[in-house]
């Protein structure tokens, strides 16, 4: 885990522009950082921009310009491999679909996020079982996906992303695949998970589920504003994240 006092991922006057034409810019100038322990909230409609900025957040696609840092190292230019390897060191996604193997228990889907890290057999499956616990499957370890509810599906992927125990957990509309009462619940387990240390940033449409945390980066035409709640003297506040119109 990072220095509490260090940005997890810190993000300086990014930009996205797709070629045209004419050229399309989805993303105007933004600086963000994201810290240890934080609960963030990415909200905008569809075509806002707020899938593009996650992105790039989680160095899964490269900004047109500006600079992505994750511990301090700016991964802009680093080749793929080398990004490869930081994403799986210090990133965990989660996504709406749960892309969970079928044939396979929730520990074997779980451990399978350690497959590459040279953690032995045994040590996977005893890391897979403390994280299905700690998400509330402790009793679900032997079932397949097709016997648990969808709520007990996205429950086991965020177990998958937590079980390599990343700075950051990234989710992408986690709750676009479930009912209202099983979406609240994932939205307080993912809050928790943040009070444990690992930062969470959520993307939604859903101002309710927004809510839930305590900084909101509010997107629209590729402009980003912050709304910080709660605690640290912020609340209510709002700011624009040097974006440029």
């Amino acid at each position: 885990m990072p220095d509490n006092t260090a940005p997890v991922i810190e993000v300086r006057e990014v930009t996205k522009t797709y070629p045209g034409p004419p050229p399309l810019t989805v993303l105007q100038p933004t600086s963000l950082k994201i810290m240890p322990g934080d609960q963030v909230a990415i909200l905008g409609p569809s075509g806002s921009g707020k899938s593009t900025l996650l992105s790039i957040l989680g160095i899964l696609d490269d900004p047109t310009s500006g600079n992505v840092f994750v511990d301090g190292i700016d991964v802009t230019s680093l080749a793929e491999k080398q990004r490869s390897a930081i994403r799986a060191a210090w990133i965990g996604f989660v996504f709406q679909q749960f892309h969970l193997i079928p044939t396979q228990s929730a520990v074997q889907n779980v451990s399978n996020g350690l497959l590459y890290s040279g953690v032995t057999y045994r040590e996977r499956n005893r890391r897979a079982k403390e994280a299905l616990t700690a998400v509330g499957l402790g009793h679900r370890l032997t079932h397949r996906p097709g016997q648990m509810s969808g709520g007990e599906q996205q429950r086991v992927a965020i177990a998958r992303a937590l079980v390599r125990e990343p700075a950051v957990l990234f989710a992408d509309e986690p709750t676009g695949a479930l009912d209202s009462a099983t979406g609240e619940a994932i939205v307080g387990l993912l809050a928790g998970v943040a009070d444990r240390g690992t930062a969470v940033v959520v993307v939604t449409h859903n101002e309710e589920i927004a809510s839930r945390f305590r900084r909101i980066i509010r997107l629209h035409d590729g402009v980003a504003t912050e709304a910080y709640r709660g605690t640290d003297n912020k609340s209510d506040a709002t700011a624009v994240i040097e974006a440029a119109a």
